[in-house]
């Protein structure tokens, strides 16, 4: 596909916090929101049946041990709200049980679309240990992902994934997206965001909480505004962390995110450079480095065990490193490999993006993705059109270009429609928005438009690199959040938070 969505890199995160200034342009105003702190414990009302977590995965795909506060349950939801009464699909819900005195619940959305909320949260929850003292942490797996009927589209998306320039991507899209009619024909027109947003509710309700206490980051944004949109009276305290604008076109998405990766790679090799990089000895050299390894692989794949480092898949694994200033060494460290002929860790970082485990199986979080893209826009570019795309994209980041791209939903057996582009929580409890300025995938832009098109929103502001402000780290973004999350203090405006 020429446009991805974002991909969620907490678990890359985790392992890398860092620390740093803030500069603001005053203190975060005392302002109460409709759903103000407790200094009692709240008792758990709802009405999930909660268990120990017994189908937790890893990274890697191995089992996963979780502790003994965390827990497992799932929730009826129709299947098509039209017919509330119909059939219904079961979400997977995870919840790691506050540490102290209990507030209520807060609901997390980690992006994609497709990311499962559940084996995310599991890895997670000890970066959001703060918000955790005082609410239960809950997260779930989104209808049409993993648990949740998740999408399955055939079992070829390794082919798919290392297709080359010389294959016919309009051939291939055809098979996939024919393989997920087959497959999950049934769920395929449900999986919306504005469905979404309506299994959010039913989930508020069942948790046992008047209002919906919300953190979407990256694609978890939009589910997040969608919800705000729908149900203004029932936002609690939310945060909508690397902002996504629903309202731009494919075309639009790929072009701004093009410029965001763009520059995220220039930052990536002046900071390799000024480490002593391995890439080369000036910034321009490090990034002619890279692009020379991926041109390479475009008629000689490196061989990886019984697999094949293809240029799609290392595409992939270069802009997997790019969402955290964070994960710039292991692209520095990955990209000197490959060169030097050892594409193993270059294959893992791809490998990490697409859901691939080391079983050779998948997460659903490609497919989930593309699912879910298509029935959030009623675009349909055809092949032509997504060429022109991608020579757009090309003059600006040619790592993102895709060579024989096919249409990104051109081919898709659901109809889509603009139903989840619409936004404004008008009446609905102030919204925190927070942007950074150096997010490839999510660019500032898009913090400042979705902030207006809440009308409610109050913008925070990052100045420093990465996609997720509040998991790099970044002292001024963790202690503006935690203070309206905990306390009901909405920040003031213009909050900035320097890097």
């Amino acid at each position: 596909m020429l446009v991805r969505m974002k991909k969620p890199i907490v678990t890359f995160l985790l392992g890398a916090v860092v620390l740093t200034a803030c500069g603001t342009t005053g203190e975060p105003a005392a302002r109460s929101t409709a759903t103000p702190a407790k200094s009692t414990a709240a008792p758990a009302t709802g009405t999930i049946a909660w268990s120990p977590c017994t189908d937790l995965i890893t990274p890697d795909g191995k089992p996963a041990t979780p502790g003994a506060n965390v827990e497992c349950g799932r929730i009826p939801v129709p299947l098509d709200y039209a017919e509330p009464g119909g059939e219904k699909i079961d979400l997977a819900l995870i919840r790691v049980k506050a540490s102290g005195d209990r507030l209520g619940s807060l609901v997390f959305n980690f992006g994609g679309p497709g990311a499962s909320g559940v084996d995310t949260l599991a890895l997670a929850a000890t970066a959001f240990g703060k918000l955790g003292s005082r609410y239960d942490l809950v997260s779930f797996d989104p209808r049409g992902v993993d648990r949740s009927s998740g999408v399955k589209c055939g079992d070829d998306l390794d082919k798919l994934l290392a297709a080359g320039a010389d294959d016919d991507a309009d051939k291939l899209a055809k098979e996939f997206a024919a393989a997920c009619e087959k497959d999950s024909g049934k769920i395929l027109p449900h999986v919306g965001t504005v469905n979404a947003a309506k299994d959010l509710d039913v989930l508020r309700a069942a948790l046992g909480d008047e209002r919906l206490n919300y953190f979407g980051l990256s694609y978890g944004t939009h589910l997040g505004a969608v919800y705000a949109t729908h149900f203004p009276k029932k936002v609690g305290r939310f945060v909508l962390d690397s902002a996504f604008d629903p309202t731009v076109t494919f075309e639009e998405r790929a072009v701004i995110q093009a410029t965001g990766f763009d520059q995220a790679f220039e930052a990536f090799a002046k900071d390799c450079v000024a480490q002593s990089c391995e890439l080369g000895d000036s910034p321009a050299a490090a990034e002619k480095s890279v692009e020379q390894l991926l041109n390479g692989l475009k008629t000689k794949p490196l061989k990886v065990g019984d697999r094949e480092l293809t240029y799609g898949l290392a595409q992939l694994a270069v802009i997997t490193p790019l969402y955290a200033k964070q994960t710039w060494p292991m692209l520095e460290q990955a990209a000197a490999a490959a060169i030097k002929g050892n594409g193993a860790t270059l294959l893992s970082l791809a490998d990490a993006y697409t859901g691939r485990r080391a079983d050779g199986t998948y997460s659903t979080m490609m497919t989930s993705l593309a699912a879910i893209n298509c029935a959030d826009n009623a675009e349909r570019p055809t092949t032509a059109e997504a060429a022109k795309m991608n020579d757009k994209v090309k003059k600006i980041f040619p790592i993102l270009s895709v060579e024989g791209v096919s249409g990104s939903c051109a081919h898709w057996p659901v109809q889509g429609d603009d139903a989840a582009k619409r936004i404004d929580a008008t009446g609905s409890a102030p919204i925190v928005v927070v942007g950074g300025k150096g997010d490839p995938a999510t660019p500032y832009r898009w913090a400042t438009t979705l902030t207006e098109q809440l009308k409610t929103g109050v913008l925070v502001t990052y100045e420093g690199e990465g996609h997720g402000a509040y998991l790099t780290g970044n002292a001024c973004v963790m202690r503006t959040v935690d203070a309206y999350v905990l306390e009901g203090k909405v920040p003031a405006a213009n909050t900035t938070c320097a890097a």
